[in-house]
């Protein structure tokens, strides 16, 4: 594991890195030292971006000084150990599984030694966590994905993946929140807004979430149901 850095990230910003990983101690010690972050910065902090083992704070140089920022993020890394209540949102997602909704799901689950019904049920019996959001605006990187399910990427990325395409990657799943090129694997398709630029909070998912899966038989359940 490498050791904990924090520098400057350009003349705006600066960075902490909390590892080289990705695993859930990393990705949770990110979720507490941006909580920290967030509190410590307040007002100071134009945006706190954590990723899967980094946590990055922007912040106006005209107001706050670099010698400022990194030694409040110095002292949200070393206290980011300590419990902090983080209150996640449990988000049960509706997905058309299979056929024209996800193209991939049968060699999927052919190449894993399982039936496609099989594998969605494993699929929709896993817990994910949101880790971070990358990638496209709203695009929420899951992990979770139980290691009997996972397979690498595809060799050649498509050219274009649908809008709200459920998919996965080596030991992640995530969702494409609009139409855009991509290598993952396609197992079904919900109609639920990932991003909605013109909403209080944009992005449906936000890191630390809980997340599962529902198989749905209409394109009308196929959405999100958000609860606390």
């Amino acid at each position: 594991m490498c050791a904990m850095t924090v520098q400057p990230y350009g003349d705006s910003a600066v960075i902490a890195v909390l590892g080289e990983r990705i695993d859930e101690a990393t990705v949770r010690r990110v979720w507490q030292v941006s909580a920290l972050a967030r509190e410590r910065f307040g007002s100071k902090a134009l945006d706190v971006v954590p990723a899967y083992a980094s946590v990055l704070v922007r912040f106006d140089p005209r107001e706050l000084e670099m010698a400022i920022a990194l030694a409040t993020l110095h002292g949200a890394v070393d206290d980011g150990g300590r419990s902090i209540e983080l209150r996640p949102r449990q988000i049960t997602v509706g997905v058309l599984f299979g056929d024209e909704h996800g193209i991939d799901l049968d060699a999927t689950a052919h190449a894993v030694g399982l039936r496609s019904d099989d594998y969605v049920k494993a699929l929709c019996a896993a817990q994910f966590h949101v880790a971070f959001l990358g990638f496209l605006a709203g695009f929420p990187y899951l992990l979770g994905l139980p290691e009997a399910l996972s397979l690498p990427r595809l060799a050649s990325p498509r050219d274009r993946v649908p809008a709200g395409s459920v998919a996965i990657a080596g030991g992640q799943c995530g969702i494409y929140p609009r139409s855009s090129p991509g290598g993952w694997r396609l197992l079904g398709t919900t109609r639920a807004a990932l991003f909605d630029p013109a909403h209080e909070m944009p992005s449906l998912f936000a890191p630390g979430d809980e997340v599962r899966f529902r198989r749905v038989a209409h394109e009308s359940d196929a959405l999100a149901e958000v609860s606390w």
